[in-house]
């Protein structure tokens, strides 16, 4: 007998990897399976509309991958909620189970070899931006040269702004122009699991494996680097592993959410070699960016995005690209769903209004100084310590004309604010950013983007 929420769930996991993200989220991760009839999987969609849908574009996928993990299951049938009840009075409850295998005979080593790396990201459909454009610089120059000068290569960022489109990327170019190169792409939680499970076992074999793995890649990939903190045997461990590679010119790429110096409770020695190659950072995306990001998805799925709606949405998600995403899904099946063209913000309002917060009707301080951080992905400490360098300086006076303009406080008082700094200091501030918002068409996007965050906090 074969259990139809198991064998949904291995075709839906197939089906999320093959097709394009937008089609997936759309129309297929909401089916829902009913029963088995005779040869054929009946799933359940929400709309007539989405029935004709999934029937006219993606009932003969979803058929292939289905009868590639079982044979015996030939066909797809969609019902829509008024059906059901019909479907499962006639439904079969047994049905052959002949593993989960496909049926494709491998033909020679190219069939065997499998490329890890999602293909929807690549270096083409990376959008490029001021946030972002040294990143993607570095990534592609480490794809073409591993093992070079920028070894290792360190990126930070905050979630959800690229980091792993990057490293996927990189994967995605060396599969394809380098296929005797082999990459090891783990997440630090990943590597941490193999650690446990040699300790545990204490067994030769276990340890001869776990140094098998990650000693003999020619590139080795480690998502979410700061999840090390904390874990002194891992860190020791991991150490090692570093050293063996960084010694045979191996390619070593890490992520983190924040720079090596900051990764505070890390060893000392592990900070240092993480600094040895070259750090690079992503940004928040700037208006122009998130519009053009929009543009590129909308393209990816065939969807007619209007300027005005690319607008909209970029402005009610500045906080990563993932909610750029989020709304441009919820407005692309409100579209299908209900047979509209949405070409207006009223519009596009309408299909994610549950989903964005109405505009805060005072602003406070706090609220300025939280969106500033975040923006910048640095800590609300730091904004108001005597730090100068440049990575702070900045921050900090755009917090300050901030709050001189959206609120009615004494320069003496946001001096306070600011770790006790004179009010001659806050008007420097505040006309520096004054004259840069004039002159400089970054510092006009930065300040914009900004209030926009704290507009509708």
């Amino acid at each position: 007998m074969i259990n139809i929420d198991e064998f949904w769930a291995n075709v839906s996991t197939e089906l999320s990897i093959s097709m394009n993200t937008l089609h997936y989220q759309l129309w297929i991760e909401h089916l829902e399976p009913v029963c088995f009839i005779n040869n054929s999987l009946v799933l359940m969609t929400i709309t007539e509309m989405a029935k004709r849908t999934i029937d006219a574009k993606y009932r003969d996928v979803i058929k292939e991958v289905a009868n590639s993990i079982n044979s015996f299951v030939d066909d797809i049938i969609i019902i829509t909620p008024d059906k059901k009840d019909e479907f499962l009075s006639k439904q079969n409850i047994f049905i052959e189970n002949k593993g989960f295998v496909t049926k494709k005979p491998v033909k020679d080593i190219s069939d065997i070899r499998h490329c890890q790396f999602l293909e929807k990201f690549t270096f083409e459909n990376f959008v490029e931006g001021a946030s972002n454009s040294f990143a993607l610089a570095a990534c592609k120059t480490v794809a073409e040269n591993p093992g070079g000068k920028y070894n290792p290569l360190f990126i930070y960022s905050g979630v959800g702004l690229g980091k792993t489109h990057l490293l996927h990327s990189i994967g995605n170019y060396i599969f394809k122009n380098s296929p005797k190169t082999s990459v090891l792409y783990v997440s630090t939680e990943s590597l941490v699991n193999d650690l446990i499970s040699v300790f545990r076992t204490g067994s030769n074999e276990k340890n001869n494996e776990f140094r098998e793995k990650y000693r003999s890649c020619d590139i080795l990939m480690v998502d979410d680097i700061q999840y090390l903190i904390g874990k002194d045997a891992i860190q020791n461990a991991f150490f090692n592993i570093f050293n063996d590679l960084y010694h045979q010119n191996k390619q070593i790429i890490l992520t983190s959410d924040r720079a090596p110096k900051d990764l505070t409770t890390l060893e000392d020695r592990l900070r240092t070699r993480f600094s040895w190659g070259l750090m690079v950072d992503i940004q928040p995306p700037d208006l122009e960016l998130r519009v053009a990001i929009l543009k590129n998805k909308a393209d990816q799925a065939n969807f007619d995005l209007s300027d005005e709606v690319a607008l909209f949405i970029a402005e009610h998600a500045q906080t990563n690209i993932r909610e750029l995403e989020g709304f441009l899904n919820k407005i692309i099946f409100y579209s299908s769903l209900t047979n509209t063209v949405i070409r207006t913000k009223e519009l596009a309002y309408e299909a994610i209004s549950d989903f964005i917060e109405d505009k805060k009707d005072t602003v406070e301080a706090c609220d300025i100084i939280d969106c500033v951080s975040k923006y910048f992905n640095i800590s609300q400490q730091d904004l108001f310590a005597k730090k100068r360098t440049k990575g702070v300086v900045e921050p900090r006076m755009i917090a300050i004309y901030l709050i001189t303009e959206l609120l009615p406080m004494p320069l003496s008082q946001i001096g306070e604010l600011f770790g006790g700094r004179d009010h001659t200091t806050i008007i420097h501030a505040r006309d520096k950013i004054s004259e840069e918002i004039k002159v400089n068409p970054r510092m006009r996007i930065i300040v914009t983007d900004i209030k926009n965050m704290i507009l509708n906090k």
